[in-house]
């Protein structure tokens, strides 16, 4: 049996100490042990199965201690981080003390950037490969690792447009897996169907002739083909859609075939001109449940492997499937709703839509700038239209909703999934700006669940409202099991009005306002008080932006302090939003405290470690209201304010 090579590998350099018959036992070690440790916390599988020969290429060829090495979709980045010395952090995948699921430069001086998002790894490479420059460093060379369908999304269509004008070495590896996290959308998706017709190098050799026929007199393409060698003689592609953005085109090859991967890359390294390497791989290559079903398996929990069988872990009844439950029921009630989502099927619930009702709902891609423009024009001729992204990913669509959604009036509905902390993920994920971003517009409609029952009387409000955009947000976990309305049923939303969910004496020591599911928490911080004769009033605030004035007017007036509280930034967020309306009605605000996000990134944990870490859980929450009831101990009415009422 050879001996392991993997745990040898405490940066590049080792790597590149091996031979080249001896990688192919590595990539089967890296594999072994990102599926193993997947299986026990979680994370994203199949992508990265997807890029091990790719990665190892990578690092065999270039020096990314000294050249840069970008990532566009970050979830792509376990092989890189075993090879360049992380493998001790491996075992804590996606803990505080571990690896991070994403690249993370406090982690290590090889990740560049701290990334989750799709799109953006060319238009930073070109950035670096121009600063490089400025800074007469034309040694550094600049490569663009791409995949999992986010090469058709705008941004890199962007950055391959300024990357073709750059007159040095540049290169994007296209990693094209056929898939995005589901199945790729759009035309883009078709032409690369098409394209991915040469696996390997002898079926490259056919080509050789043609390109020579194609190549004009002069031509950058004739100098690169007579200087290069065989393999990228016979890789050139003069038709690939990307030679027209000015980049030289060069594949598809076999991008999980080693020896043919380090040559290919040997080879136009050195090429002074922008240069795209179209490497056809497999998502979840090495490990057959995933290589059969790569959307099941792009980012699972934790899982168990019995002979053929692979259990996943089951968790509780999520958000995402009590939303999915709710829209299948109120699209079978109104034929003029329209679901939409940007590549994250599975993950909004909505390939459930699609499946029940394929002409009324769709995956657009990676594009939610599109999405959200589309979902204008669907209301613009009067449908429904449900935009289902996550909390992070609505501000790539900002001014999209700004300019053709809120200014025109258009009602719009965005059900923001992963709102709040999200646990393993990290900062890349956390969505903790959407009401301060969202509540600036004129006319939106900002609401939060705090359970299934309000998720459903959420999203009919939003059904039935159509005097503008209006904005449901949710977090990345389970609903409760038993719900705390005080009715036998949860009342309806009705606009800008709280719901009281724990009723004390007619006049409590402090009212407590939650948007979300920090409701939740505070009824658990309140119950240990409530036994040590503290009167505290609990309400479901229910909307951020309009905030109940009425309640307001009245806890103010009768000198009950009040503490908000929020799964978002205190910057702009509900408390923020409390503070002004009470300010426009000229009520005083000394006595509102708030209760949310810190100014700070918060690093990947659980879910419960983060919300514990801010002070959001239950314990910190009963800290907060220690700390207000102490400030007050009286309430006693406020005569200015009784004057006004």
């Amino acid at each position: 049996m050879d001996a392991p090579l993997l745990s040898t590998i405490q940066s590049p350099a080792d790597l590149k100490r091996l031979a080249i018959d001896q990688l192919p036992q590595l990539a089967g070690e890296i594999r072994h042990v990102i599926c193993e440790q997947v299986g026990k916390t979680g994370g994203h599988l199949a992508p990265n199965l997807g890029v091990v020969e790719l990665t190892i290429a990578l690092h065999y060829v270039f020096d990314f201690a000294h050249d840069r090495l970008l990532f566009d979709v970050g979830h792509q980045c376990y092989p890189h981080k075993l090879l360049t010395g992380r493998l001790g952090l491996l075992p804590k995948l996606r803990t505080r003390d571990g690896m991070a699921g994403f690249p993370d430069p406090d982690e290590s001086p090889y990740d560049l950037f701290a990334v989750g998002h799709a799109g953006t790894a060319i238009s930073t490479a070109v950035g670096m490969a121009r600063g490089d420059a400025l800074n007469g460093e034309h040694d550094r060379k600049a490569v663009a690792l791409v995949g999992d369908a986010s090469i058709v999304n705008g941004v890199a269509l962007e950055g391959l447009n300024n990357a073709g004008t750059l007159d040095r070495q540049f290169l994007v590896v296209l990693n094209d897996n056929g898939m995005s996290i589901s199945e790729p959308q759009g035309a883009m998706a078709a032409y690369f169907d098409r394209v991915r017709v040469s696996p390997t190098y002898g079926d490259l050799k056919k080509r050789a002739h043609k390109v020579l026929e194609n190549i004009p007199g002069g031509s950058i393409l004739e100098e690169i083909y007579h200087r290069g060698g065989e393999m990228l003689k016979h890789a050139l592609a003069t038709d690939h859609l990307f030679e027209h953005f000015g980049l030289v085109c060069v594949g598809p090859i076999d991008g999980h075939d080693l020896p043919t991967l380090i040559d290919m890359l040997n080879e136009i390294k050195d090429i002074n001109r922008p240069v795209l390497l179209h490497a056809k791989t497999i998502k979840g290559k090495g490990f057959e449940p995933a290589e059969g079903d790569a959307t099941a398996f792009h980012s699972p929990k934790p899982f168990t492997v019995d002979g053929c069988r692979v259990e996943v872990a089951k968790g509780g009844r999520s958000f995402t499937s009590a939303f999915a439950d709710a829209m299948l029921k109120l699209m079978a009630e109104d034929e003029k709703i329209y679901a939409v989502t940007a590549a994250m099927g599975p993950g909004t619930g909505v390939d459930k839509l699609i499946e029940k009702y394929p002409d009324r709902a769709r995956d657009t891609g990676i594009c939610e700038s599109h999405a959200m423009d589309m979902c204008a024009g669907l209301a613009r001729t009067g449908h429904k239209p449900f935009f289902a992204v996550y909390s992070t990913f609505s501000q790539r669509a900002l001014d999209q909703t700004f300019q053709e959604v809120s200014l025109q009036g258009l009602p719009v509905r965005v059900c923001m999934d992963r709102a709040g902390l999200v646990g393993g993920d990290g900062a890349v994920h956390h969505g903790f700006m959407d009401i301060s971003m969202f509540r600036t517009l004129p006319g939106a409609v900002l609401l939060a669940a705090c359970d299934e029952p309000t998720l459903k009387a959420g999203l009919r409000f939003m059904k039935d409202y159509d005097a503008g955009a209006t904005f449901l947000r949710y977090p990345r976990d389970n609903v409760a099991k038993q719900p705390l309305q005080i009715e036998a049923e949860c009342p309806p939303f009705v606009l800008g009005k709280a719901n009281l969910v724990i009723a004390p004496s007619a006049k409590p020591d402090l009212v407590i306002l939650a948007c979300g599911t920090s409701v939740y928490a505070a009824a658990q911080a309140i119950g240990p008080l409530t036994d040590q004769d503290h009167d505290i009033a609990l309400y479901d605030a229910r909307f951020a932006k309009p905030v109940d004035i009425e309640l307001l007017r009245k806890v103010i007036g009768a000198g009950i302090p009040v503490l908000t509280i929020e799964e978002h930034a205190l910057v702009g967020g509900f408390g923020s939003a409390v503070l002004e309306a009470c300010n426009e009605a000229k009520l005083p605000t000394r006595h509102i405290t708030r209760l949310g996000l810190p100014m700070k990134w918060i690093k990947q944990a659980s879910r419960s470690a983060q919300l514990a870490e801010v002070g959001l859980d239950a314990e910190g929450i009963a800290r907060a209201i220690r700390s207000v009831l102490s400030d007050h101990p009286s309430p006693q009415p406020d005569p200015a304010v009784a004057r006004t009422q």
